[in-house]
């Protein structure tokens, strides 16, 4: 939803923004901040928000962490659907058949399996 800028209103997306770089700054101080990087990461890029999820999962989090992981949960969805996107994209690149992936995926179809792939690059920016 969009809204218009008044007097200092923030836009939903600017509190949601906020509120997810919030939870990340919670987390990190919380120990998150030590987690290894990732091989496929650069060096400055902070734990994604799945690895922040698994940190606060595998920690002795209060409530404020829970809150914080919680507020997490939509950024962790948009990592997961570009992951998914990404590996249908590199298996068709290998000649998988939409047929095989389908199978793979647990859909019933090959036409399940476009329609889940023209779903997921509709809901990326």
């Amino acid at each position: 939803m969009l809204m218009i800028h008044c007097s200092g209103m923030q836009s939903n997306d600017q509190v949601q923004a906020q509120q997810e770089a919030d939870a990340r700054r919670e987390l990190l101080a919380r120990g998150a901040d030590q987690l290894g990087r990732r091989p496929w990461q650069p060096a400055p890029v902070p734990p994604s928000a799945v690895d922040l999820l698994q940190f606060f999962l595998h920690s002795d989090g209060d409530r404020d962490a829970a809150l914080a992981a919680l507020q997490l949960l939509p950024a962790a969805r948009a990592e997961l659907d570009q992951l998914e996107t990404g590996l249908m994209f590199a298996a068709r690149g290998l000649g998988l058949t939409w047929a095989e992936m389908a199978r793979a995926l647990g859909l019933n179809s090959p036409q399940a399996c476009q329609q889940r792939l023209d779903r997921l690059t509709a809901r990326q920016p």
